[in-house]
């Protein structure tokens, strides 16, 4: 029998609905060399929720009474999805079926029926509670007290006696320790363990986002300990080091930048050949295995910037100290050597232990006011290293044409850039922030160093620490093919496979055209998350075979693991105990600095929209202009062109027609007049509304500027009315139901270099 889809259909159909992996493997004589191509039908078929990926390796029909596990995600409406632990689509769960969970908890669901690819289930176990402790505002009544979750995703409230208050104050924001979970016929009940303070305190804010994700804010006394016995460079540390000290070495960072972790020199050769040298900041030399700043590094996993502070992976005394590659400052690195012909390909490679000297601290805007707009006074500035930098550019340009050339994508999104007094803690400004060359250009070298490490890693057989992102789900790729074909933008693609060349080549095509921020991000959010493996899987958006993380050890613990895996291959063969070690502990510490990088993305990503939301409600009663960026049954979302900030337009607030959403077209329809609200379209907006509670900005519509948009040849394809009173007409809508964006990007702010992408 043939291992396709039909073949391992039948199989398991006649097996009594479910197998496991070997009983399949064994089956269909799947030999190791069949044994990769294998296991991506199967799960293929689980991303097509054909199949379900039950505990223990166990494929089942959907149908076949298994079982899925999986963590719950409420939403604020009272509904959730399960998203199964082994992979596929996720589970809608009625609210119905959910009085007694809380989002974030470990669930077993029944599915209960499918259509079209969408299943629907409800909780049958709590296998692990997700939340032990709820911040949120202490509400202060006659005969006990009650805190209201912060989180519109939690709405069941804690009950509070008087007895476990803790002097709390009616309106702080408290830390309440559940001791009782909600069911049909009892509220949670929980206890205060920690009062925060009053919620306009912008401290607070940061603390409350700190204890909700339960984010490490100071090391251990023994910790501080050890990085105060770590002092200067000493001759014996300069052992066995290549000395790099007389190349023109810089770094190139943010402004507000304390940790400077890579550093970067260019060399023009014969042929056109250009040789660059990335040096990162050897850590792993200061932060041994086993230590203590070891084990703690390992469990923060990153580093975590916020916009007016970072909470450092490692002590300051080292990551802003004797790691940091500072300025006129002998350091200790490890060294790419890269060498690279006319058309961009790494034609040499070496790696080795260095020290160097920084020639200088530049900035993002330094040097794109040097190769970008030729500033007059920061061309005199930098006037010794001008050549150098045009250099780096031609280098990052050649490297850039490459990259693309074989398919690797390039999501070009803004993003929030928060602006702090920093004498009140207060935002004054969102801005948007601005990717320039130089930003490409550093990203390019991190970029090609990561891959000429893992690259160096897998040829010498040891086992490694690799950064891989996975295709797309060929249900996600169709869905942004049928979004993108309603913007005449079309998508080829072979067996619901797609290569990113294709991809990349439909968002050029829609570049300066309304609909691009649009698909832009949709597409983002159709991609898998990129994750640490112990297996070589590839790395999908940058079109790699092969690659890693090694530019950033002081802010991320994967990148330490690579420099002493390096180190040790440097270093000759490794014994075949410590090869036995790794292959046991990687797999592990990729699951759990996977887990860590996405604790922290979210934490970024709520603190900001928690300070857009603040700064917008002292906004109330304001005009903005902005243009639409999406349309939904519910109104349209507006992106505001002074602050990039989004809100939404309801449909209850346009009074002079009845709307209805036009999906082909990507447009709000009005049923009598044909008005239309398209994506693009330009707006004045005012600020009518903001509730932190429901993280939501609501505008009302004040002026409207549709683009000059021809209408010939659109069929507006609506939806029947029920039934029509006069020249009113009266349809029932069904509310949105969303996965929630469980794929935040970056943030910049703290100390974070502002370089794009997490790749």
């Amino acid at each position: 029998m043939k291992p396709d889809r039909e073949g391992i259909l039948r199989a398991i159909r006649e097996n009594g609905g479910s197998m496991h992996y070997r009983e399949l493997a064994r089956h269909f004589d799947i030999d190791r060399v069949r044994t990769k191509g294998f296991a991506a039908v199967l799960d293929r078929l689980v991303s097509a929720g054909e199949l379900v990926l039950l505990r223990g390796q166990r494929y089942a029909l959907p149908d076949a009474g298994g079982n899925v596990t999986g963590r719950l995600a409420t939403h604020r409406d009272g509904y959730g999805f399960v998203t199964p632990e082994g992979g596929g689509p996720d589970i809608f769960i009625p609210a119905r079926w959910l009085r007694d969970n809380l989002h974030g908890d470990l669930v077993e669901v029944s599915v209960t029926g499918s259509e079209g690819g969408k299943r629907e289930g409800r909780v049958i176990r709590t296998v692990e509670r997700g939340q032990k402790r709820i911040i949120g505002r202490y509400e202060l009544l006659r005969a006990f007290g009650r805190v209201v979750s912060d989180d519109p995703r939690i709405s069941h409230e804690v009950i509070v006696p008087d007895k476990h208050a803790a002097n709390a104050v009616n309106g702080q924001v408290v830390v309440v320790e559940l001791t009782g979970y909600p069911s049909e016929r009892k509220p949670a009940m929980g206890r205060i363990v920690e009062v925060l303070g009053w919620p306009d305190d912008p401290d607070v804010e940061v603390q409350t986002v700190i204890r909700k994700y339960e984010l490490p804010d100071k090391f251990a006394q023994e910790t501080l300990a050890e990085a105060r016995t770590v002092g200067v460079i000493e001759a014996a540390d300069l052992a066995g080091r290549t000395d790099l000290r007389s190349l023109t070495i810089v770094t190139i960072d943010g402004e507000t930048a304390r940790d400077f972790d890579d550093a970067v020199s260019v060399q023009k050769e014969g042929d056109g050949r250009i040789r660059l040298w990335v040096s990162i900041a050897d850590v792993s030399h200061y932060v041994r295995d086993g230590l203590n700043l070891d084990r703690e590094a390992y469990l923060r996993g990153t580093s975590v910037y916020f916009p007016d502070r970072c909470l450092p992976m490692l002590p300051e005394s080292l990551s802003n100290g004797i790691c940091s590659l500072n300025p006129h400052q002998d350091r200790l690195t490890l060294t790419a050597e890269l060498l690279f012909d006319r058309s961009g390909n790494r034609i040499e490679q070496k790696f080795y232990s260095s020290v160097i000297r920084s020639a200088a601290r530049l900035t993002y805007t330094q040097v794109a006011e040097v190769l970008e707009e030729q500033k007059p006074e920061t061309m005199q500035e930098l006037a010794a290293i001008i050549g150098d930098l045009k250099l780096m550019e031609e280098l990052a340009r050649r490297l850039m044409t490459l990259r693309r050339t074989r398919g690797s994508l390039d999501f070009d999104l803004p993003e929030p850039e928060i602006i702090i007094d920093i004498t009140t803690g207060t935002t004054v400004s969102i801005a948007r922030s601005t990717r320039n060359i130089a930003h490409r250009l550093i990203e390019e070298f991190m970029l090609a160093a990561n891959e000429a490490v893992a690259g160096h890693l897998e040829q010498s057989g040891t086992p490694s620490l690799y950064r891989v992102h996975e295709p797309p789900a060929p249900e996600k790729i169709q869905a942004f093919s049928d979004l993108a074909a309603g913007f005449g933008h079309h998508l080829v693609t072979e067996e619901g496979k797609v290569t990113g060349s294709e991809l990349q080549r439909l968002l050029d095509g829609a570049v300066g055209k309304p609909e691009e921020l649009m698909l832009n991000r949709v597409l983002l959010r159709s991609m898998k998350q990129a994750r640490y493996a112990a297996e070589n899987l590839g790395h999908f958006g940058l079109a790699a075979k092969t690659y890693t993380h090694f530019t950033s050890p002081i802010r991320r613990y994967p990148d330490l693991v690579v420099h002493r895996l390096l180190k040790a291959v440097l270093a000759g063969p490794l014994p075949e105990s410590e090869i036995e070690h790794l292959t046991t502990s990687l797999p592990e510490t990729g699951v759990h600095t996977s887990k860590r990088e996405r604790v922290a993305m979210e934490a970024e990503r709520e603190l900001v929209e928690l300070k857009r939301l603040q700064f917008m409600k002292q906004k109330i009663g304001e005009e903005f202009t902005g243009f639409i960026i999406g349309v939904t049954t519910s109104g349209f979302f507006v992106e505001l062109t002074e602050y990039f900030v989004e809100g939404m337009v309801p449909l209850t607030g346009l009074k002079d027609d009845y709307y209805l959403l036009a999906e082909k077209q990507h447009a709000l329809v009005g049923a009598n007049t044909r008005r239309m609200f398209r994506i693009g379209d330009r707006v004045k907006v005012l600020v009518a509304a903001v509730s932190i509670e429901q993280r939501q900005i609501e505008f009302s519509l004040l002026e409207h500027m549709p683009l000059q948009q021809t209408d010939a040849g659109w069929e507006i394809d609506l939806p029947k009315p029920k039934r029509v009173v006069g020249k009113r007409i009266v349809v029932k809508h069904g509310r949105d139901r969303g996965k929630p964006d469980t794929r935040p990007g970056t943030k910049k702010g703290g100390n974070r270099k502002g370089r794009g992408k997490r790749h």
